[in-house]
């Protein structure tokens, strides 16, 4: 029988309700997690408020699309997904979590459009900026306590900026390390895209970075990445960020100081995600043994945490919209109570001067120091 579904088919709808975040709804997920969880259709019925009648000839119309039987039954026991479902419940949630920025982003942008249907002057701040966990919950407060629509995409900290600089959005969002000293990754690839007196900075929060691993293994430090353990075997799987990301380059600067060779990280250009979530998900699945994230994610996956350094989180926008009543907004929305108590909910993190503007050269010490001169 074939295990290949006949074809994906994406779509959307109006609902009276609004919908919270990026969760995509999929009525075929639904009934394998409800028959999982509650062990019978009758009982997988009741909690979804569907018929008996509905829920089982559900179950035939997939198995008849997927041409595999997705249930076992048992005589007086409780019924359980095969082995093929519960590859496509895992499969499924790999797929979500990496999709869950550009789901909410296409969700917004949707929002967005068919907001100007009903208002012709209906505004929205675009904002390109590095993942984070807490970027969401600000869109959330920032709609409802401030009247400030924030159309939120998700993209390495590089391109953020140059978003910014191309007009492709009004707000970027990046962050840095709080490093006293030269540090000439970052300099090197951030120095070119922010300009004093062009880009203001408006502080935000900090958040701690660190490695991600699995209960079950030893904590590692980050020189374990670039051997072999003790006695041979297999080195360490390692999964990385993208090229641009904010925490490429902070592993970049990170085993620049530490003096190790990133061609001897297994997995350093070969085994890379796009969100801190996906790395996470990656190390919790076992597709991964360690992976550079922020503490929020290792938590939210069950993961144990190994900090490393703790980063300042900011904002920037161009000096000539610095003082419009959207960026006004969005300082507010910054500066309120709401935005400090929804960032101590989230495990390692904290607000930082939120919705202060601040000079580039105070923000980023190691902007003080010259760049290297090429030989």
């Amino acid at each position: 029988m074939s295990t290949t579904p006949r074809g994906i088919h994406l779509g959307y709808t109006f609902e009276a309700h609004g919908q919270a975040g990026a969760e995509i709804e999929n009525p075929l997920f639904d009934l394998l997690s409800a028959l999982r969880e509650h062990g019978s259709i009758s009982h997988a019925a009741r909690a979804s408020g569907q018929s008996y009648r509905h829920v089982w000839g559900s179950l035939k119309h997939w198995e008849e699309v997927l041409g595999n039987p997705l249930v076992l039954w048992t005589q007086g026991k409780r019924a359980r997904l095969t082995p093929f479902a519960e590859r496509l419940l895992w499969a499924e949630r790999q797929a979500r979590v990496r999709m869950t920025p550009h789901v909410e982003a296409l969700r917004r942008e949707l929002q967005r459009v068919f907001a100007l249907a009903d208002d012709a002057t209906h505004e929205v701040l675009e904002l390109a900026a590095s993942h984070d966990l807490a970027l969401p919950m600000l869109q959330t407060l920032a709609e409802a306590g401030h009247g400030l629509r924030l159309d939120l995409r998700f993209t390495g900290s590089e391109e953020a900026l140059r978003s910014l600089l191309d007009g492709r959005c009004r707000v970027a969002g990046f962050h840095v390390p709080r490093l006293a000293r030269a540090a000439p990754v970052f300099s090197r690839a951030l120095r070119p895209l922010l300009k004093p007196g062009t880009h203001k900075l408006i502080g935000s929060h900090w958040r701690r970075q660190g490695l991600m691993h699995r209960p079950d293994t030893a904590p590692p430090a980050l020189a374990d990445l670039a051997v072999s353990p003790p006695g041979g075997g297999a080195a360490l799987r390692f999964v990385n960020r993208q090229p641009g990301s904010g925490t490429r380059l902070l592993l970049d600067h990170l085993i620049a100081q530490a003096q190790l060779d990133p061609t001897r990280i297994d997995g350093y250009a070969t085994r890379v995600e796009y969100t801190h979530l996906a790395v996470a998900t990656a190390v919790a699945s076992g597709a991964a043994d360690v992976g550079l994230g922020i503490e929020a994610a290792a938590r939210a996956h069950g993961l144990q945490f190994a900090p490393l350094v703790e980063e300042d989180y900011y904002l920037v926008c161009l000096k000539p919209v610095l003082e419009s009543p959207l960026i006004a907004a969005l300082r507010a929305a910054l500066a309120s109570p709401a935005w400090a108590a929804a960032l101590e909910a989230l495990p390692g993190y904290g607000s930082h001067r939120p919705g202060e503007v601040l000079s580039l050269t105070q923000a980023l010490p190691w902007w003080r120091f010259a760049r290297p001169k090429k030989r």
